[in-house]
């Protein structure tokens, strides 16, 4: 694929909005760099309160040293605040500690942009002078045209909507039923046989029929079996710990992954509430495998919220929230890319 080239503002806002599939609202957005080369791209939501902007600075520079290529960064900062003739940019402060704390880790702010409703401008910008430019602009950007021909899109926000689920008409009663089951068959067999399963539905190319959907449920409320069944989506060999925290060598299946998330989606329409806590983390997962973390915060609340319980999303919740990066989008042979989203300098 060829090698897409950043050129001006537009064409930064329009790889950043292609990259997290959404426009960013009151966010900071920072791009890490390898000489030429775009490395990982991180968005936070600005702080709320004056006063912490080191430990908000100290933080983000803690999730950006985790691409270890990383030599410079450029950041936006989006945000509907506008300042009053004569006043200093908005998070002007918070950017001048981010500016310390990256340095302490050997990384240097290449650029800066100051991203408004209407307007983007350089951040350092000389106050008495105009140099904001019409956000309009970027649909006239030769990266934005080209990764919407090559079949990407920008969403409005970056809110997860899940899909209508029809509770009146859960398939609760068939759910336990197939649990009793699974749980009088022997442990091994129990998962060769759910991995049978899940093997034939992610080789599909249309969702499962009502039993199997019924049964993928079932399977993901043990466990033993749900760790298992995750491990297998990406397609790659490995240990089974090494494969959810995405730190095998191997390139994830990404298509599989793609497809995975769907089936899912689709067995979340088809569960209870008691029963799609399992189903919206391991969403959570594939959201941070293909580097959407803030997605994968949002599968991990809804999940909490249908069991404030479930151990495995509160645990992967403070995983994620302390900025721990998948492996595999620490390294351009692996990582995901959107549709669409090739090479980058």
């Amino acid at each position: 694929m060829e090698t897409l080239t950043i050129k001006t503002p537009a064409d930064v806002l329009s790889f950043i909005g292609h990259t997290l599939g959404f426009w960013p609202h009151e966010s900071l957005v920072c791009i890490t760099i390898d000489t030429n080369r775009i490395g990982a791209t991180l968005r936070v939501d600005l702080p709320k309160h004056d006063g912490g902007e080191l430990a908000y600075a100290r933080t983000v520079a803690g999730y950006l040293a985790n691409d270890p290529k990383a030599t410079s960064a450029l950041f936006a900062v989006y945000t509907s605040t506008s300042p009053a003739a004569g006043d200093p940019k908005p998070y002007a402060a918070m950017v001048a500690a981010l500016t310390g704390a990256l340095a302490e880790r050997d990384i240097t702010i290449r650029d800066g942009l100051l991203v408004g409703d209407e307007t983007v401008s350089p951040f350092d910008d000389d106050p008495g002078l105009s140099g904001a430019l019409p956000l309009a602009m970027i649909d006239s950007s030769e990266i934005n045209a080209e990764l919407v021909y090559r079949g990407s899109a920008v969403a409005p926000t970056g809110r997860v909507t899940l899909p209508a689920s029809p509770k009146e008409k859960a398939t609760i009663d068939d759910v336990e039923a197939r649990m009793e089951t699974i749980r009088l068959t022997r442990d091994h067999r129990a998962i060769e046989q759910a991995r049978t399963l899940w093997a034939d539905i992610l080789e599909s190319k249309t969702h499962p029929n009502d039993e199997q959907t019924v049964a993928l449920i079932a399977n993901f409320q043990f466990p033993a079996i749900r760790d298992q069944l995750m491990a297998d989506i990406p397609g790659v060999v490995g240990p089974m710990e090494r494969i959810l925290l995405a730190q095998t060598p191997d390139k994830p299946q990404w298509s599989r992954v793609t497809w995975a998330e769907e089936v899912l989606l689709h067995a979340y329409t088809h569960s209870s509430t008691k029963h799609s806590a399992p189903l919206l983390t391991a969403i959570a997962y594939i959201s941070w495998w293909e580097g959407r973390g803030s997605k994968a915060h949002q599968y991990l609340e809804l999940a909490l919220e249908a069991d404030p319980a479930y151990r495995l999303a509160k645990l992967s919740d403070q995983l994620i929230g302390n900025g721990m990066i998948a492996g595999w989008n620490m390294d351009k042979n692996t990582a995901y890319r959107m549709r669409g989203l090739g090479p980058t300098d």
